[in-house]
């Protein structure tokens, strides 16, 4: 792990989900310094309590808004490498799309830009398999066409499509990393734009029926956390310069098959209750996305370490030791 030894990290959304991981992750490894730059609309401290024990790791004292244009640029100084994980979830920007343009679209390009004003030799940005909208084949590969028609996916390819055009015109290295299903410990497990994972948990842990929309065929790529973080270590690593990447398992699991091994795992007798999606529920749109893992394994050296099983037995004992499931 050479490009990290002695680095200074700048990690943006680093309290978040995903960012809490990506954090833990660096420092694991010898950098200097680990800066935490969040604004906590999404983030939470206790995904990062355990971090902030290690001298090496601070939260950024003057904001951490990717709005605030000037604040950023103060943040990056003498920074080597940025991740950027910060954003407006899919839900979220479909109720609140110029926020989402101002946050996603605008802020990313702030973060660009900070990132060259600084001479940042690396920028790790985190995309989505969102820009794929609908699979036309699966495994989806990075050419896989833009087939999306939501606000979120809409601000991720217009994240990439800058990063290209930022690398390409100032010379700047960064690599977009395309999520899957993410889902694993600190996801917030009650919050309004909540993920399907937690959402299950939840009712089977209330004894309530567990719901599912449409007939549950519907299939996805569930990719563990802790796995993700590792993704962004290796894309930084990597002696790629630009370019986008799946992060994934291509490991094809229908929403009824996730089901079945939650109420496995978590012992229970209760029954699927299915119901049909409500007419402007975007998540009807998608209905099948597993991504490739082939271009990020032979690239970037990343290989997903955690099966749904295992992840899920991770999250359901993070649940109890953190009191929101019984023991």
């Amino acid at each position: 792990m050479k490009k990290l030894e002695n680095s200074k990290v700048l990690v943006i959304g680093g309290s978040g989900f995903i960012g809490g991981f990506v954090v833990s992750e660096l420092l694991k490894h010898n950098v200097s310094e680990v800066i935490i730059y969040d604004n906590f609309a999404r983030g939470k401290s206790d995904n990062i309590v355990e971090s902030l024990k290690d001298p090496r790791c601070s939260v950024y004292p003057f904001g951490g808004d990717v709005r605030e244009i000037d604040i950023l640029d103060t943040a990056m100084k003498g920074v080597d490498y940025v991740f950027h994980l910060a954003a407006m979830w899919l839900l979220h920007c479909k109720d609140y799309p110029r926020t989402a343009f101002d946050v996603n679209i605008a802020g990313t390009f702030n973060v660009l830009e900070a990132c060259v004003k600084n001479n940042v030799k690396k920028l790790i940005s985190s995309s989505s398999a969102s820009v794929y909208g609908d699979a036309l084949e699966v495994p989806m590969t990075e050419s896989h066409p833009f087939n999306n028609k939501n606000f979120y996916g809409a601000t991720k390819i217009a994240g990439e499509a800058m990063a290209t055009a930022f690398n390409d015109r100032y010379g700047l290295e960064v690599v977009s990393l395309r999520y899957m299903n993410v889902y694993g410990p600190g996801q917030d497990q009650h919050a309004v734009y909540s993920g399907v994972v937690p959402i299950m948990l939840n009712k089977i842990e209330a004894g309530e029926q567990p719901v599912i929309n449409g007939d549950g065929s519907q299939a996805y790529d569930f990719v563990y956390v802790e796995d993700v973080a590792k993704a962004n270590i290796c894309a930084l690593e990597s002696d790629i310069k630009t370019g986008n990447y799946n992060v994934g398992t291509e490991v094809q699991t229908t929403i009824k098959e996730l089901c079945d091994t939650i109420l496995d795992l978590k012992n229970s007798q209760l029954k699927v209750k299915y119901v049909p999606y409500s007419a402007d529920d975007s998540r009807a749109l998608v209905q099948n996305r597993i991504g490739s893992r082939q271009k990020a394994e032979k690239e970037l050296g990343f290989l997903y370490n955690d099966s749904l099983r295992e992840g899920l037995q991770k999250l359901i004992d993070w649940r109890k030791s953190v009191g929101i499931d019984k023991a």
